[in-house]
């Protein structure tokens, strides 16, 4: 049987922010991948733009390095929670991982989240302790609770028998001893080179071809990314396309692409164990088996993970609707949506009896914010609701997701957090006491609770906290109010512009969202009540001129500084009875119903039938 050896396929797996791409960067720049003279950019593996804004990864992306007579191809797979389904899929492509771990922070949720995927696959581990450069770094307590992570996820003896690498990206050195660095990545590569095994497919037997990733072209359509995991692929080859239903089709193959550096080439075949990407094949969707059409045989269907979180998209409906943005219509609005599912396979979305609205369910709050911080960047109108979780049924009881969260907060914080998670019906299951004023709290918590909670908790923690949450399964639901905003909101009461003066009026009722100057219409919410009700207020109030002095000048007052919300913290501030309005140029909150009568009669209406039931 012919097997190819000098193919390593690995994935790149930690917790967000670990260093997972940058890493990525410095085996790239070191393997001569790169010509000389090329221009390289920092996480250039990180190619979308929110992705470099916000340092994180949302795709996973792969690469191929060259070392010595190796072909390495790496997999940089994204660390939130909210992606998991992207990491599921990646595990089906490698036969090894690199588990990146922050030499200070150590094990971290998402962490154990990667690795449980890891082992479940029977992929073989390397450790990297990474910022190792750190000074508050801990090496030998980090590896202890890495060993006792594998342990608790029921590794075998051939994945706790684990190599470790020390490094830092960041300097791009790396070493097999804590104290002293070497200059250079080359004990990584060795080790990934002597630790990582080979594929052990043939190259002589029947394709077989498993969809791993959706990319979109322009030009090509829809690219399929995957291993070969046998037999040989050629461009022009005629094959047959094994779909997830169980039915099948005959396609060919337009054009084949290996990889080199994070470039695409184009190749005439491929053989097992290389990762490729295939244009021309319509309709294709992950998951499906490209085969031989002489000995079609397709492979186990992927499992991807289930939305936990839903919201309602709908057309603009606003006043100010159409102003600002270019695609506006819900015939735009559907299409866009249908066709990020071409790449997105755990997001879903469901038409409604309203032909302007849709249910769009993710795998969480960031998920479904980078949907539509994309969309807007593109140049949509569109107004969501508030995220409400997807409550299961098994076995006739309700289910709920619930979360597990981690956090590090200073230890004369603790008081408050503890009773603020209390009653969002939070559960401690750990405790750390770092020693150094730290505390690391670890939590189970209905993911409704988690819904705003953020920026309360920042406020808690004066900005000194850290919370990570990741899945963790579902459990019976529980009753009562679980989470959700206390104090009512400031509704205008006019359309206009808002006024110095008129906010000013204002200013002791609440905390105000925006600057004077800012057009607003009836029933745009403009600020925050001290109190738990919703109160109208007239901040486009015109200061009458007389001809009389005022003693007291004007410009003496000083007006405090507004709330601007981020588009997540406006996500998480919405209630029930809310919309979040968003534009390429703003996000908006408004109430469903703009005007003051009609919204205190459809509350009547819902007193009086929450009464009768």
């Amino acid at each position: 049987m012919h097997v190819r050896k000098n193919i390593r396929n690995i994935a790149i797996i930690a917790h967000v922010d670990h260093g997972k791409t940058t890493l990525v960067d410095k085996l790239l720049q070191q393997s001569g991948t790169y010509r000389d003279h090329e221009a390289v950019q920092e996480r250039a593996m990180d190619s979308n733009d929110i992705e470099r804004e916000r340092g994180i990864t949302i795709l996973a992306k792969n690469t191929a390095i060259n070392y010595k007579d190796f072909l390495i191809n790496i997999v940089d797979t994204p660390g939130h929670a909210d992606f998991g389904g992207e990491v599921e899929r990646i595990m089906k492509m490698v036969d090894g991982v690199l588990l990146v771990v922050d030499a200070y922070e150590g094990c971290m949720p998402q962490t154990k989240f990667v690795l449980r995927k890891a082992l479940e696959h029977n992929l073989t581990p390397i450790v990297v302790v990474n910022k190792i450069d750190r000074p508050a770094a801990r090496p030998a307590e980090v590896i202890d609770e890495v060993l006792d992570l594998f342990i608790e996820l029921g590794a075998n003896d051939e994945q706790l028998d684990f190599p470790v690498v020390y490094a830092s990206a960041l300097n791009g050195t790396s070493s097999l001893d804590p104290e002293k660095q070497d200059d250079n990545m080359m004990t990584l590569y060795e080790t990934i080179v002597d630790h990582i095994p080979h594929p052990t497919e043939s190259v002589e037997e029947p394709l077989q071809f498993l969809v791993t990733l959706m990319d979109y072209n322009e030009y090509l359509g829809r690219i399929a990314i995957g291993r070969v995991n046998r037999g040989v692929i050629k461009q022009g080859q005629p094959v047959t396309v094994m779909l997830r239903d169980g039915g099948m089709k005959s396609a060919r193959i337009e054009k084949l692409f290996g990889f080199q550096g994070l470039k695409r080439i184009e190749v005439a075949e491929a053989g097992a164990g290389d990762i490729v990407a295939i244009a021309g094949i319509k309709d294709i969707n992950i998951g499906e088996t490209i085969a031989d059409p002489n000995n079609p045989e397709a492979l186990p269907v992927l499992k991807i993970d289930e939305p936990t979180l839903q919201m309602t998209f709908l057309v603009n409906t606003s006043p100010f609707a159409g102003r600002e943005g270019k695609w506006v219509t819900s015939r735009r609005l559907r299409d866009r949506l249908f066709k990020e599912l071409e790449t997105d396979v755990s997001l879903r979305v469901e038409e409604t009896d309203s032909p302007d609205a849709y249910i769009v369910s993710g795998r969480g709050e960031l998920h479904l914010s980078i949907l539509i911080e994309n969309m807007r960047r593109e140049g949509y109108e569109l107004a969501v609701s508030k995220p409400e979780v997807i409550v299961k049924e098994v076995d006739g009881k309700k289910m709920e997701p619930i979360e597990r969260l981690l956090i590090d907060i200073p230890e004369d914080s603790m008081g408050a957090v503890m009773e603020s998670l209390g009653s969002r019906k939070a559960e401690m299951v750990n405790m750390v006491n770092s020693g150094n004023g730290q505390v690391r709290l670890e939590f189970l918590i209905p993911a409704r609770g988690l819904i705003g909670y953020r920026t309360n908790f920042l406020t808690l923690t004066r900005g000194y906290g850290v919370m990570n949450n990741a899945f963790d399964s579902y459990g019976p639901l529980v009753g009562g109010q679980v989470g959700g905003r206390h104090q009512g909101v400031l509704v205008s009461s006019e359309s206009g512009v808002s006024t110095f003066y008129g906010m000013i009026g204002v200013e002791d009722r609440g905390t105000l969202f925006l600057e004077p100057g800012t057009e607003v219409y009836e029933g745009m919410i403009v600020g925050e009540h001290n109190r738990d009700n919703d109160i109208v207020v007239n901040i486009c109030k015109e200061k009458q001129l007389t001809n009389v002095r005022s003693a007291s000048k004007d410009d003496t007052v000083k007006m405090k500084t507004p709330v601007i919300f981020s588009l997540e913290q406006a996500l998480e501030y919405l209630n029930d009875d809310e919309y979040c309005e968003i534009t390429p140029k703003s996000v908006r909150l408004r109430k469903k119903i703009l005007n003051k009568s009609e919204r205190e009669r459809a509350e009547k209406h819902r007193k009086m039938a929450q009464a009768n039931s």
